[in-house]
């Protein structure tokens, strides 16, 4: 069954006027895994699991750039949701979901942007609510707009993250360095969360992905039996013995 960012790129490629070709490549790509069929990720697709949530608030063509990382959280994070950001009006099933009970909502964004009072550095939703991680899926410029044009999101607290690592993620940069991907931050949000297999996977996911983009982009082959591969396999095969126990 298609994911929440799968089924976002659907819709937004249903209202596009012309085809969407992604720069520097129009060999085409498997429509799972988003990487040219050569190097295709999905022998090593993980299975989702976790309690916490994730909800990608996406600028109008994230979902549809092959290198856009919110699809591997999709992966990996079983209750993913995806939204299309939009300035004059919200989906009401964001707000829907921003409003159930069973979810403790927290944006993620740099405190230094944000009144201290509502500043978190943990996660410790109320008993009973599991964290809905929200995440402007956006480039920086683009998310900052998008957090100062957005009201509903003022009610809830910002989970400001500070974390030691520099970004690992080498398909699109940012021009400073602890600016992170958004799969980076998912997986950071996930440790705080408590989720750390989760966040294990979800890094891993990431760095199979960057490996088998740039070896396509670049004409290099991938080596299955590396220890990488070899993690994602051993995982993948502990997961489906975990799910028929």
């Amino acid at each position: 069954m298609p994911h929440a960012v799968s089924r976002l790129r659907d819709e937004r490629l249903a209202r596009s006027s012309k085809p969407f070709i992604a720069r520097g490549s129009k060999a085409p790509r498997c429509a799972r895994c988003r990487v040219v069929h050569s190097h295709c990720l999905c022998p090593w697709l993980p299975v989702a699991d976790g309690e916490a949530g994730v909800c990608l608030v996406m600028h109008d063509i994230e979902a549809l750039k092959p290198s856009n990382t919110g699809w591997l959280i999709a992966d990996v994070v079983k209750d993913t949701h995806a939204f299309t950001w939009s300035r004059t009006e919200v989906a009401p099933a964001l707000i829907a979901l921003l409003d159930d009970p069973q979810w403790q909502p927290y944006i993620v964004f740099p405190g230094e942007f944000v009144a201290p009072e509502r500043v978190t550095e943990q996660v410790a939703p109320a008993p009973g609510k599991r964290p809905l991680f929200v995440l402007l899926d956006a480039t920086w410029p683009e998310a900052r707009k998008m957090f100062r044009k957005s009201p509903w999101l003022d009610r809830f607290p910002v989970l400001s993250l500070a974390p030691e690592q520099l970004s690992r993620y080498r398909l699109r940069r940012s021009k400073r360095e602890d600016h992170f991907c958004t799969a980076e931050v998912a997986a950071l949000c996930l440790g705080l969360a408590g989720e750390e297999e989760v966040a294990d996977r979800l890094d891993h996911w990431l760095d199979a992905f960057s490996q088998h983009y740039l070896a396509a982009k670049y004409q290099r082959p991938i080596d299955p039996q590396d220890a990488l591969h070899q993690h994602l396999a051993d995982d993948q095969a502990a997961m489906v013995r975990l799910g028929q126990s």
